[in-house]
């Protein structure tokens, strides 16, 4: 058999209920196109075969039965930072190249109960600290349009992974901009859901308050498929949203909920003002604009404090979710210690990765004593104005449309050693995840070859609209 690289979930589903191939001949083809891209891309860390076939020969079962759900038999693949019963999970570091857990985590739960097959774990950068994929311990992951160009960070396996037809969808976590920017640098469409909205329960810790997990695929259409069966509440994820929204329970039966016509689009005035180019973002604008949308121009005057503020939250919150990894409790153990503090010295200097340590020591820096109030305090202040200046905006508009990148993949190593322009990388993603918004990229055309990606923000818990008008 054979599909075209860009083939959809919705028309995987057409195959399977009408008999033209089944859930084990297309995880095998799957499976195959995951071992002939593998040694270019580096898409993936483990690739689970024997697994994923026996699940797909249960879907095949169910099918036959008439027990098929919306996504039974769909070959998936989850960011290797979701905790998965039995097989692997690295976060891409070798702190944890030998764990595996003894539980799933409730996204991979829900999917597997929705009867997906996860043919694998995707690369990323280490404990999702990246922009580029370029600091995981198992190499770099290569771009699907160019070799030598990054495919973003950090969930950049499952982006390259869908970019490249290896996987028709693929989970991500985004913690600042790491499923939005990935997917703008990939070609392909990625949903940072509401905060809350994905239960964290088993997705390895990096920033509990700005954590979230998403998706990648090539359509909005399958987004809100898989988001369907993904979201929800979770009593095991203290952060968890307890919400009733309809609309995710009946996507799977009567697809994205339609959206209205005359929608008033924001502009923000600060991102665009940040870009040299924005000549395909205008094409976006004049599309939005010929369907019958209002596009306005706003403002969100504290955007430019966002990086600040967030690597300051971020770096705190790491370095505190990653205190477990000491050679005692968790991770990687050095050999022969002579000390206690020989133990978590050695242990930590040799499971980490740099970019790790940099985090680790900017945000313990924050968090001690005297420099506490300068620093962590300032900074959630500074994450409450731009909450604020989002909820203000949502008053006027329905939506924000705004580039994703500051342009398209750079070249692999051109930012690996100047930390703070990698940092700027995330300028157009952060802000957003700060307040907790949903937001999403969506592919709008290319430079130099390459793809780029325009993001839309909406109000709290509104993926309905997002999701939509993608």
């Amino acid at each position: 058999m054979s599909l075209h690289p860009f083939v959809t979930v919705t028309e995987l589903r057409q195959g399977l209920a009408s008999g033209e191939y089944s859930a084990v001949e297309l995880t095998q083809y799957f499976l195959n196109e995951i071992r002939r891209q593998q040694p270019t891309s580096n898409a993936f860390i483990t690739v689970d075969e024997q697994g994923s076939l026996n699940a797909a020969a249960a879907a095949d079962a169910q099918i036959a039965e008439g027990q098929a759900g919306a996504l039974t038999g769909i070959p998936m693949a989850h960011k290797d930072v979701f905790c998965t019963n039995n097989v692997l999970t690295t976060c891409g570091s070798r702190m944890l190249e030998n764990f595996v857990a003894p539980y799933d985590a409730t996204v991979v739960h829900n999917l597997q109960s929705a009867g997906m097959v996860c043919l694998g774990k995707t690369n990323m950068d280490e404990f999702a600290m990246g922009s580029s994929n370029e600091n995981s311990a198992f190499g770099p992951v290569a771009n699907p349009w160019h070799a030598k160009h990054v495919p973003g960070g950090s969930s950049g396996g499952s982006a390259a992974a869908v970019g490249s037809g290896q996987i028709p969808v693929a989970t991500g976590t985004d913690t600042g901009g790491s499923i939005r920017q990935p997917a703008a640098f990939c070609g392909i469409t990625g949903l940072k859901p509401t905060y809350g909205r994905v239960s964290r329960y088993g997705m390895v810790a990096f920033a509990s308050s700005l954590d979230q997990g998403g998706l990648f695929a090539h359509t909005a259409q399958d987004i809100a498929l898989v988001l369907g069966s993904m979201a929800g509440f979770d009593a095991k994820d203290s952060t968890s949203a307890q919400r009733q929204d309809n609309w995710l329970e009946e996507i799977a039966q009567l697809g994205i909920p339609q959206t209205p016509t005359n929608l008033k689009i924001g502009l923000p005035a600060e991102y665009f003002q940040a870009m040299s180019d924005t000549q395909q973002l205008d094409d976006v604008r004049q599309t939005l604009e010929n369907l019958g949308h209002t596009c306005v121009e706003v403002a969100l005057p504290n955007t430019q404090m966002a990086i600040p503020a967030y690597y300051v939250v971020a770096g705190a919150e790491a370095s505190t979710n990653l205190s477990r990894y000491d050679g005692v409790r968790f991770g990687h153990r050095c050999e022969n210690p002579q000390s206690l503090e020989d133990l978590y010295q050695r242990s930590r200097s040799e499971g980490f990765g740099e970019e790790v340590k940099r985090r680790i020591l900017t945000g313990t820096y924050a968090l001690s004593v005297g420099y506490f109030d300068a620093y962590y305090l300032q900074a959630q202040k500074i994450r409450r104005l731009i909450s604020d200046d989002f909820s203000n905006v949502f008053g006027q508009v329905d939506l924000l449309l705004t580039p994703t990148a500051p342009g398209p993949a750079f070249a692999a190593g051109a930012l690996k050693q100047d930390p703070v322009a990698m940092y700027q990388q995330d300028k157009f993603t952060v802000p957003a995840s700060l307040a907790g918004l949903p937001a999403l990229s969506m592919p709008c055309g290319f430079k130099q070859g390459l793809p780029l990606g325009a993001q839309l923000i909406g109000p709290a818990y509104r993926e309905d609209l997002v999701l939509g008008l993608a």
